[in-house]
């Protein structure tokens, strides 16, 4: 039979953190101003704000404290998902974001392991920018692919129309009107560099090669174009 665990609470974070900060040279004190942990070394001030996960109320009480010091930690008990999930990477990203260290607390069974995941630091926004420059590309590139608006922000339940979905549209569109094309012949009346990939790789089943080098619209093509009347009417213009 499993062992049940023992429930935890804010205050079993307490005793951990302040024995860490009292080897680093720290004098340390509970609940001062409000402050879960106060420590002091000379005329440094270090504040950590205790919780037993990260939750929005924690980061706020724990920006507040920067107005003192920007020595700034939040201390939760290691959590029971993967360090390496997106949930966590997301959460860690936040507290860099934030300027605020981390500290996790594992309660093992004989022991507790103490673990500074991060130390309060300045976040590099330029730095940041630059590593995620080929996501930022990758949102323009979408962007210029699009002829209009033609999605709901927010949504989560419908389909998303994107840059190649409206390619392939557009493709369609000069099929049925024009019937049977080459990708030379649809790439001059603007249908991209990506006319003969979408036609080769089919994803959605709505063209169909005829012969060598020509292609048409199918039938599933057909009917499911009808979905998309204003895209229809903007390539037909």
């Amino acid at each position: 039979m499993k062992k049940q665990e023992n429930k935890r609470y804010e205050v079993d974070l307490y005793q951990p953190v302040k024995n860490h900060f009292i080897k680093e040279g720290y004098d340390v004190y509970g609940e001062v101003n409000h402050c879960d942990v106060a420590a002091v070394k000379e005329s440094e001030l270090v504040i950590v704000e205790l919780k037993l996960s990260l939750t929005i109320d924690l980061l706020i009480q724990a920006t507040k404290r920067q107005r003192m010091t920007d020595q700034v930690y939040v201390a939760i008990p290691k959590p029971k998902y993967s360090l390496r999930s997106k949930k966590w990477r997301d959460s860690c990203h936040l507290i860099r974001r934030l300027e605020l260290g981390l500290i996790t607390v594992e309660f093992q069974e004989d022991d507790v392991l103490l673990t500074v995941i991060y130390e309060p630091a300045p976040f590099n926004r330029v730095k940041s920018m630059q590593q995620s420059k080929k996501k930022r590309n990758k949102v323009l590139s979408e962007i210029a692919g699009r002829s209009g608006d033609y999605n709901t922000g927010g949504s989560s339940q419908t389909k998303i129309l994107s840059a190649y979905k409206e390619n392939c549209i557009h493709i369609a569109c000069c099929l049925l009107h024009n019937g049977p094309l080459s990708p030379k012949s649809l790439r001059q009346m603007g249908t991209g560099e990506k006319t003969l990939s979408i036609l080769t790789k089919n994803y959605d089943g709505w063209f169909e090669r005829i012969q060598r080098g020509v292609y048409s619209i199918s039938e599933k093509g057909i009917s499911e174009l009808r979905a998309f009347p204003d895209l229809m009417e903007h390539y037909r213009e």
